[in-house]
């Protein structure tokens, strides 16, 4: 409670009093002491109350009552079993809000996600911190009273809840989707309800989810560690790009798994939730929170990568193709792409000498302009000559009517 509303304070004495004058007013009460001799302060229903009225209707959703009630035969306040794991999670959000991931009233606990099936899934704890570089991350508290299966199995359902449709989803996504198992991969995480509920993370993939565990051994928490790598990979590991460059391609792809983290609250409270205490599954050693979140093997590298494969690529398909670029076979020049065009289209039949380059056909082009220059040129002074060969016509008497004979005499007037 001291580090979550007062986290530059150097003790816990101004929270201390403050509890305290609100016990005096009867609206909180103090429901147990823990073996480590700290406090765990719950409301009271008149405190409740004015909690409620104070913050619904500002968004912020306020917990269940816990309902002061004792067993009738031992007197033994009950309810109390899960007083242990609600002190973990404000402990753990109380560290988040330290390192500055998160403001006091941007933290939200047992957060549903209802899956299809109706099942719903509820996150310890929710932190919204886009200024911290984290926009969204959903936290569950683990003090090792649930089997590492069971954590595998949330796994799961964060990771089904984080496949669903919008309900808004237009016709043509539904019936995609329906078509086939996995066709939600094609559909863009905008269209996806998760997007309806939080804000993009800003890196590929799901929601991402932390597991803090809380109150246990190191042996305890790697061994938990193994199992959600091996029998949850599934759900949070990257698979491989499908690109025509697999073998230039190191990059992974991060789209549709759900990005998970793990610590202990042991190592929060000690180092900070801001320092390298994040592990990221599939990973070795520890990173900040956003280091781990991070992925610098995934599209950025892929993008790049496959520019260079591309460019590559196109390289030697350049190389490829100039080494079967023609040769003149009457200069040896290499052909140019327009006169290789020429001599491979269907109007080939047209390029003339096929075997010859762009200049040595320009030649033959104008050597044959020149001959064919010449031959009109003889052919025309030919036939000048032979005009003038021919005797000229014998000329006729135009005055003489037609049909009849000039007589030999003429009678003269």
């Amino acid at each position: 409670m001291w580090k979550l509303t007062r986290p530059d304070n150097q003790h816990d004495k101004l929270t201390r009093d403050t509890l305290l004058d609100l016990q005096d007013h009867h609206l909180v009460r103090i429901e147990l002491v823990r073996e480590d001799q700290r406090q765990v302060w719950v409301l009271t229903k008149r405190g409740h109350g004015e909690a409620k009225k104070l913050l619904e209707p500002k968004g912020i959703r306020v917990s269940a009552l816990r309902e002061e009630k004792y067993d009738p035969d031992t007197g033994k306040l009950l309810g109390t079993s899960y007083d242990d794991h609600a002190a973990a999670v404000t402990t753990t959000a109380a560290e988040l809000h330290c390192a500055g991931i998160g403001h006091r009233l941007g933290f939200a606990t047992e957060i549903p996600h209802r899956l299809a099936g109706g099942y719903v899934q509820r996150a310890d704890l929710v932190v919204r911190a886009q200024a911290a570089g984290v926009p969204v991350l959903l936290l569950e508290i683990d003090r090792r009273t649930e089997d590492a299966h069971d954590l595998v199995t949330k796994l799961r359902r964060y990771w089904e809840w984080g496949r669903l449709l919008a309900p808004d989803a237009d016709r043509l996504t539904v019936d995609l989707v329906r078509s086939r198992p996995g066709a939600i991969e094609d559909v863009g995480h905008e269209k996806r309800l998760w997007r309806r509920v939080y804000p993009p993370t800003g890196r590929e993939g799901l929601v991402p989810l932390a597991f803090v565990f809380a109150d246990t051994t190191e042996a305890k928490v790697d061994n938990t560690v193994k199992v959600l790598e091996e029998a949850g990979r599934r759900y949070w590991a990257p698979r491989r790009y499908e690109t025509y460059y697999q073998e230039a391609i190191t990059a992974k792809d991060y789209s549709q798994a759900v990005p998970v983290v793990v610590t202990t609250l042991e190592q929060l409270t000690q180092h900070g939730a801001g320092a390298a205490v994040w592990r990221r599954l599939g990973r070795d050693g520890e990173q900040t929170l956003t280091d781990a979140l991070d992925n610098p093997d995934g599209d950025a590298l892929y993008r790049r990568q496959y520019a260079r494969a591309e460019a590559e690529d196109e390289r030697r398909r350049a190389a490829e193709r100039e080494a079967q670029r023609p040769v003149c076979k009457r200069c040896g020049q290499k052909f140019t792409d327009q006169r290789w065009e020429e001599t491979t289209a269907r109007t080939a039949w047209k390029a003339g000498d096929l075997s010859v380059c762009s200049d040595c056909h320009a030649d033959d082009v104008a050597r044959e302009e020149a001959a064919d220059d010449v031959a009109r040129e003889e052919a025309a002074a030919e036939a000048a000559r032979l005009q003038a060969a021919t005797p000229p016509e014998p000329e006729h008497d135009h005055d003489q009517e037609p049909g009849k004979l000039r007589g030999l005499f003429r009678r003269r007037g």
